[in-house]
């Protein structure tokens, strides 16, 4: 008896000693101690319920919200550009800390259920305790500043359900599939029918659940062969800004080059009355204007000159600050084509797309209190527009609002846009052909009442695979994208399938499944 006990409490067991180790810090066998029968579902509860598997669920939710949110990254940087001064990829910081933090309780969970399966009992490490709850902290922190500040990130994320859920649910089945041993182990250890209930009553209703829910999930990219739409025409927002500086004619080359159907810009007017592209109130973000006129880089753009605004680089900034994740590095020619960029003029701008004949939407940016064009500068842009430039007029896409009567009286030809929903009635009122809209608020019911209508919608700004694929499936006309060179390469929409192949899937997979979760059961 006594050499039994000696060789329980001292002979070698590497794989739970590694276990222990881990998850308790306790690498000896005399340190551990094993579970009573029935007791596992009290020591999960206990160890697991507060806070490893909070932190676990927590941080999938937060892992998968910002990697959903990767369209609008560029976006997140500038604003915190605009805060804080400097530049720097802060989207792509919290996107790693996101995985680390989900690999981390992912592992903290992978022990304690192999542990409980070896029958350990769960000593979980003060400094896994004090990490789990930093990932709570920060996990919620994270999804609450989400819901304030960028709350239109909700409705990115529901989006991203209408092309994911079906490869959510195969994820969710299998994580199910895998929990089938830790469960069936615990139910059969249990000595009380009460406890085994409580252990696998749950268990099951969640499988219930999970097999059932694809009976309500909608998906516009399930759909049979032969509906879908023709692929959504590109127009580059400010050109191809992930290929050179926005806002230049290197931009607006780059669009042409990679075949885009038009050309955004935004349009501002200088104080001697040049109309110019400039997205900012002010320069300092995309030209060296800290270098060349120091004492002046909060001063309003349309407030200097055109001879000053000449002598500003506009290309620079680009390579210095890099400002899109993932946009790669340019070739010597394009860094030395990059570095010698200046802020362009609307009427080159025009040019070059008739050239090319590409569509221009632009918005119109009116200058400040006192300044000379104050009142006359949709009349100084009509002039460029019709007179300097002599666009094709078809090419046009007006956007501005506010003296829309007076631009279709002097201007005959624009197609007229409208930047928000309205009724099909007070559109067709207004001869409006086009609406471009947030891409947040995306849904093929309103694109196919709006095209029975003839007018068509386009989205902005779309710029990864996922979403243009669902703007595809939807049937938008066109998109407004950052991404020209990446998106023109999609043959079809990502996700794409039949009714028929998805039921096969989904049958497929709940069959397998509760075949072997009853195999796990039975053995």
């Amino acid at each position: 008896v006594v050499r039994r006990r000696l060789l329980q409490r001292y002979e070698h067991q590497p794989f739970i000693s590694c276990l222990a180790g881990f998850y308790s810090c306790r690498w000896k066998r005399y340190q551990r101690e094993r579970t009573e029968p029935g007791k596992c579902c009290c020591s999960m509860v206990n160890e697991l319920k507060i806070s490893t598997d909070m932190a676990f669920c927590l941080s999938l939710v937060f892992l998968y919200t910002w990697g959903e949110g990767k369209n609008d990254y560029n976006g997140f940087d500038w604003y915190n550009y605009g805060n804080l001064g400097f530049w720097f990829l802060w989207s792509l910081v919290i996107l790693i800390v996101a995985a680390v933090l989900f690999a981390y309780t992912s592992l903290l969970l992978v022990l304690a259920m192999c542990l409980l399966a070896e029958g350990q009992q769960l000593y979980l490490h003060w400094s896994h305790k004090i990490g789990t709850f930093l990932v709570l902290g920060f996990t919620i922190s994270c999804l609450f500043a989400l819901s304030i500040l960028w709350r239109d990130h909700r409705k990115t994320v529901r989006l991203s359900f209408q092309v994911t859920a079906p490869y959510l649910h195969l994820g969710a089945i299998a994580i199910m599939v895998l929990l089938s041993w830790p469960v069936a182990l615990h139910a059969i250890r249990a000595d009380k029918k009460v406890v085994q209930v409580v252990i696998v009553g749950p268990y099951l209703a969640i499988l219930l659940f999970l097999f059932l829910i694809p009976l309500g999930m909608y998906s516009p990219c399930i759909r049979e062969k032969g509906t879908l739409g023709p692929k959504p025409a590109l127009i580059g927002h400010r050109g191809a800004p992930m290929l050179a500086p926005e806002n230049t004619e290197m931009s607006f080359l780059k669009t042409i080059e990679h075949g885009g159907d038009g050309l955004e810009t935004d349009v501002t007017i200088s104080y001697d009355g040049v109309p110019f592209l400039m997205h900012d109130d002010t320069l300092k973000r995309t030209t060296n204007i800290h270098e060349v006129y120091p004492n002046e880089t909060g001063k309003d753009a349309s407030l200097f000159s055109w001879d000053s605004l000449q002598k500003l680089n506009a290309g620079t900034w680009f390579l210095k600050n890099k400002p899109f994740l993932g946009m790669g590095s340019l070739s010597k020619e394009d860094q030395k084509q990059a570095m010698n960029q200046s802020i362009y003029t609307l009427s080159g701008f025009l040019r070059l797309a008739d050239s090319h004949n590409k569509l221009v939407i632009f918005d119109l940016y009116r200058p400040p209190e006192k300044h000379p064009y104050r009142n006359s500068w949709i009349r100084k842009i009509l002039d460029v527009i019709l007179k300097e430039a002599k666009i094709k007029r078809h090419l046009v896409l007006w956007l501005h609002n506010s003296v829309r009567s007076f631009v279709q009286s002097v201007a005959p030809g624009f197609q007229h846009t409208m930047g928000r929903k309205a009724p099909i009635e007070d559109l067709l009122k207004r001869n409006i052909v086009k609406l471009n809209l947030v891409y947040t608020d995306m849904s093929s019911e309103d694109i196919r009442k709006y095209a029975e209508a003839n007018i068509t919608t386009n989205y902005y700004v779309v710029n990864e695979p996922w979403l243009y694929s669902l703007a595809w499936c939807s049937g938008a006309h066109s998109v407004t994208t950052n991404a020209v060179h990446l998106l023109k390469d999609l043959s079809q929409p990502l996700f794409l399938m039949t009714p028929r192949q998805y039921n096969i899937m989904w049958i497929l997979t709940d069959l397998t499944s509760a075949f072997l979760i009853s195999l796990v059961f039975v053995l």
